[in-house]
């Protein structure tokens, strides 16, 4: 973590109180007339709320569940009883959740839009100078990055970007996909564009990033919209790799160990401390609790979550790094020989299943542990970091990444008609990183397997699945086949008791 986000994560926890989740709050300055900012430091320190909201558990668990267990990549099944928590996470697995059920993501997405809202008036109120355009442009970045993730995760939503006494209008998906291509188009000019995103802009947007989350918004425009823009996220997936210096890191675990930080690959990511930025605590849920010892942790994990057997068995290719992510099977110490007990399943070794086995279907629940078997493959891609604070974790979460714009940049090619010796190029990039066997022909339906491997746990298999019409398969406990009005969340049903005249998505009461 960098000093300038130390600073930024410092600044937002005086003030994160703040925000609320009201989408036609007057916007008032936090700063006096006076004391607009001038130095980069108090810019960052002003607009510290904003990246603030990525450094919680409203991004690492909140979004992390919505876009993860209700697909194949993360469940959380019951085990003997615990973990039932009233059918919540059974609700994310088989896709049966309600309008009470999306509360926290939404209030996660729209305090991120008030937060933007908020300090834009407080930027552009200072000098006209060179590093305000710079500043108001990452903010207006950032806004339509919240935008995009309640977009596609809520369909038809409020767009706000001034303080008003108006109740806020309610767009068409269509209309907010527009927005947000204008917001991003307008701030490219003013936004940084170092070779590649190093410790200064680590966690800011830059131009690489708007052009990555542009890529992302094109290559979903048919889902989004009904029309297919193909051609333009190719453009801007080439823009990136013709105007940056970005390259894929050679070591693929490092981009999410509790040391990560600015790399040649990263472009924009989730920052968590595990003082300041208490966020990250996928470990804490991810790992059984007598892997403790292995990991040298100072608590014991909760072993709560898991992946399904269908997503562990992606995992299969020979020499491909990306397979020691998952653990399975007896498991030792870190000499291999000494075998690991779990006291909680007879004394005897501790052996991970990735073969979920239920005593109860309708409760989901595996029962208790026996013959020292835990249920499910466990997740090490972002690394057990011993330093953590309360369980919370050092490791950074990429949001955008050079890896996933090589295979957007395959997807966009194959689905555009074009040049399929290129799709095939940027998905042996990936493939020769980890070791894995290179290809000599890509489909769709391959590609997608790659995006598993490539991008698992990092927050955009939902996001994928509907894109790929596989969001209605049947995997784990889920049945398939369900309606595919589930492909958006419902609008909240607190935020219609205070806005009544939000319309429903289809499907929801």
């Amino acid at each position: 973590m960098t000093k300038r986000i130390n600073i930024a994560i410092a600044a937002a926890a005086l003030i994160a109180g703040t925000s609320c989740t009201k989408l036609d709050v007057p916007v008032e300055s936090q700063l006096a007339a006076s004391s607009f900012p001038k130095t980069v430091d108090q810019y960052i320190s002003v607009t510290g709320p904003v990246y603030q909201r990525f450094a919680t558990s409203g991004y690492a668990t909140d979004m992390f569940r919505a876009n993860e267990f209700t697909t194949e990549e993360a469940m959380i099944p019951t085990r003997d009883q615990g973990y039932y928590d009233n059918a919540v996470y059974i609700k994310w697995h088989k896709h049966t959740w309600t309008e009470d059920d999306v509360l926290s993501q939404w209030t996660w997405g729209f305090s991120g839009i008030s937060d933007c809202n908020r300090i834009i008036p407080i930027l552009e109120g200072a000098a006209d100078t060179t590093i305000n355009k710079l500043f108001v442009a990452e903010i207006k970045t950032m806004r339509a990055l919240y935008y995009f993730y309640m977009m596609d995760m809520y369909g038809n939503i409020p767009i706000t970007t001034t303080s008003t006494t108006e109740l806020p209008k309610q767009y068409k998906r269509a209309e907010v996909c527009a927005h947000i291509e204008k917001e991003l188009l307008a701030a490219i000019p003013n936004l940084a564009t170092p070779s590649t995103v190093d410790i200064k802009y680590y966690g800011r947007p830059t131009r690489w990033m708007a052009y990555a989350l542009l890529q992302k918004l094109y290559l979903n425009w048919e889902t989004y919209t009904g029309t297919k823009r193909y051609n333009d996220a190719i453009t801007y997936g080439n823009k990136i790799m013709a105007e940056s210096g970005l390259t894929l890191v050679g070591d693929y675990m490092s981009l999410f160990s509790p040391k990560n930080g600015a790399n040649t690959e990263t472009i924009f990511a989730a920052i968590f401390d595990a003082d300041k930025g208490k966020g990250n605590h996928l470990m804490r849920f991810g790992l059984h609790g007598n892997l403790q010892r292995k990991y040298n942790l100072v608590f014991a994990p909760s072993n709560a979550m898991c992946t399904t057997l269908e997503f562990f068995n992606l995992f299969n290719l020979a020499g491909d790094a990306r397979d020691t992510t998952w653990l399975s099977g007896p498991q030792y110490l870190f000499d291999k020989t000494t075998p690991i007990i779990n006291s909680n399943g007879g004394g005897v070794q501790l052996v991970i299943e990735p073969n979920i086995q239920l005593v109860n279907a309708e409760r989901m629940d595996v029962g208790p542990e026996k013959n020292g078997i835990s249920y499910g493959a466990r997740s090490v891609k972002y690394y057990p970091d011993p330093n953590t604070i309360d369980r919370f974790a050092n490791n950074d979460m990429p949001v955008l990444r050079l890896g996933d714009v090589y295979l957007m940049q395959a997807e966009a090619i194959l689905r555009n008609g074009g040049d399929a010796s290129t799709a095939v190029e940027m998905v042996n990039r990936i493939r020769r990183r980890v070791n894995a066997p290179v290809v000599s022909s890509i489909t769709l339906d391959e590609l997608l397997n790659e995006r598993g491997r490539e991008l698992a746990w990092e927050g955009w298999r939902r996001n994928d699945l509907i894109r790929f019409g596989k969001y209605e398969g049947k995997w784990g406990f889920k049945a398939g086949n369900e309606s595919p009005n589930l492909r958006l969340f419902p609008i909240p049903s607190q935020e219609r008791a205070i806005y009544p005249h939000l319309i429903q998505n289809d499907g929801y009461k």
